[in-house]
């Protein structure tokens, strides 16, 4: 598939500033500013995110209100349950509330909805349960900001809500008791992209103000809220890098005994990294909530004891073989009935089928998407409604498409690239028409088109050891502070070039304007580039510089994005 490629713009004053002011090269004072980097402090303060970052948690609009509320039902002894989602977001989430405060309530559980039976979100099912076991107090994670019926439900039941949440409100909020988000219009919060555990790290962190107590405590609880802000794809700006940063040395120090677990499962000596949570840990935690039920996620998160975290973690991680050969099984047969359409005047991609697991059907959708390339739901049937999950191309805003179909949906809620809808069966056809109308005359041609975002052109020769280990300082890596890509113009393959392994290829390259400087490269399930290669025509290459290790010996590499013939 052809991809464009947009070199990001550059504020020449800035990068010379910043070469003066930090006594770095034009590489790397690009890009610090390409990250809003401008001045020593600034960069200071990136490099080494410090916890005095955090922003006060009683900025957040209701924050008093909602740590009054846990303190009154801590001196009376009320019942307390934290409800959260069934994704990875949702499960740190209730992990990181459930056991901070059992250390302070007597009386306080967890609860997660079924997928199939309850749906997303807050549950009427939910309510019922708290009702008949006698909790006063629930506090919902990653969900409830919508929820304007069930929390009325809830009121007529004595049951008080704090909803935590980070999804994007609609006109009207929640009758809750407090509702702590902030994306509300009227919350003042500096920080906007905080995850849906990162509202539940608030909420102790503010807990532990009020109380006076050890800020430590809640500190040790980084390691879940970094799992969450990498598996939800939220940006690691701001308060985010300041907790995927820490919490991350918590992973790679003393791991909690179920994410230990897990790990241990993998067989990985590497350092864990943001990769590593979205391609290895995530998934596995996911797997539970697609396949059988998340609460088996929380019991492991939550788990103390090494015998028991291992048992679990073999389970969730045959659950997650599991769910593989489901995800390819669907994405499989989606392709096929794809194969047999005309996509070519489209511009998006609904496709529904009765029998398709509901607990795959984001991942099947997202893999359209790598395939295909245009916005893209996918419906399952569930309780006698089609439901589905909705993933979008860059720079492409799925959510408000999917809002301007609202009338012929039940519910739907989400972010600007991915979201979650239910709808009448009959409807659907009506939707697809409706949502491909609305996208087609949104989408621009060119956001049809997979797009690179390149950070700088570079030589080959301005690669250097000194390079790399500043590059290796930008992580923590995520949306807005992504690893760097590279462009380097007319470079050869010495001739060395092969395809190996599983549709990879090798290569060593150099530029003629100065041939000694060599690297190796590779570029992953790309074989089909070393017919470029072989004309021997100059190359215009977007690449990722890697530090790679064999043998104990370190040598740079270059990790290949995209090829294209040079223009000159």
């Amino acid at each position: 598939m052809e991809k464009r490629w947009e070199i990001t713009a550059t504020n020449q004053e800035t990068v010379e500033h910043l070469q003066q002011e930090l006594s770095v090269d034009r590489i790397v004072a690009t890009l610090l500013m390409q990250r809003g980097i401008k001045d020593f402090e600034s960069s200071r303060l990136f490099f080494r995110p410090e916890l005095g970052q955090l922003h006060d948690p009683f900025l957040m609009k209701n924050m008093e209100k909602a740590i009054h509320r846990i303190n009154s039902a801590i001196a009376i002894n009320e019942k307390v349950l934290v409800y959260g989602d069934y994704d990875v977001d949702g499960t740190t989430a209730v992990s990181i509330v459930y056991s901070f405060f059992k250390n302070y309530i007597q009386e306080i559980e967890f609860y997660i909805p079924d997928r199939y039976r309850e749906g997303y979100g807050i549950s009427y099912a939910g309510i019922d349960y708290a009702a008949e076991n006698q909790f006063s107090l629930i506090i919902a994670l990653d969900c409830g900001i919508k929820a304007i019926d069930k929390i009325e439900y809830a009121n007529k039941k004595n049951i008080d809500f704090i909803i935590c949440d980070h999804h994007l409100p609609g006109e009207i909020v929640p009758n809750a008791f407090a509702v702590l988000d902030p994306k509300q219009n009227d919350c003042n919060y500096p920080y906007k992209e905080l995850s849906g555990a990162g509202i539940g790290f608030k909420l102790i962190e503010a807990f532990s103000i009020k109380n006076i107590l050890p800020p430590e405590i809640c500190y040790s609880y980084l390691d879940l809220a970094v799992t969450s802000i990498a598996a939800d794809i939220v940006p690691i700006t701001g308060e985010n890098r300041v907790m995927a940063y820490h919490g991350l040395k918590i992973l790679n120090t003393k791991p909690r005994p179920g994410i230990a677990a897990l790990l241990n499962l993998y067989q990985t000596k590497s350092e864990v990294n943001i990769s590593s949570l979205v391609f290895v840990l995530g998934p596995r935690i996911n797997a539970a909530g697609r396949i059988e039920h998340a609460s088996k996620s929380v019991e492991l998160l939550i788990c103390e004891d090494d015998e028991i975290a291992n048992e679990l973690a073999m389970r969730i991680n045959d659950t997650n073989s599991q769910r593989k050969d489901l995800d390819l099984g669907t994405t499989n047969e989606a392709i096929e009935y794809l194969e047999g359409e005309e996509l070519s005047g489209k511009s998006s991609i609904v496709l529904f089928n009765k029998s398709w697991h509901k607990g795959v059907i984001g991942i099947v959708a997202s893999r359209l998407i790598e395939k295909y390339y245009r916005p893209t739901i996918i419906l399952t049937e569930s309780d006698g409604k089609a439901t589905g999950s909705a993933r979008s191309v860059k720079e492409y805003d799925i959510y408000s498409a999917i809002e301007k179909c609202s009338d012929l949906l039940d519910q739907f809620g989400g972010h600007k690239f991915a979201a979650g809808l239910t709808l009448k069966p009959e409807n659907v056809n009506a939707f697809r028409e409706k949502f491909e109308q609305i996208v087609s005359s949104t989408i621009t041609p060119q956001q049809l088109i997979p797009k690179i975002d390149i950070d700088i052109e570079i030589d080959l020769s301005e690669i250097t050891e000194k390079l790399v280990r500043i590059l290796r300082q930008f992580a923590p890596h995520g949306p807005e502070n992504m690893t760097p890509i590279f462009c380097a113009r007319n470079v050869f393959d010495t001739g060395w070039g092969r395809v190996v392994g599983s549709n990879h290829l090798k290569l060593e390259l150099f530029q003629k304007s100065n041939p000694n400087f060599r690297f190796q490269a590779i570029a992953y399930d790309k074989g089909d580039f070393v017919n470029f290669f072989q004309r021997k025509t100059p190359m215009d290459i977007a690449f990722k510089i890697q530090e790679n290790e064999f043998r104990g010996t370190k040598s740079i590499q270059l990790v290949i994005e995209d090829v294209r013939i040079s223009e000159t």
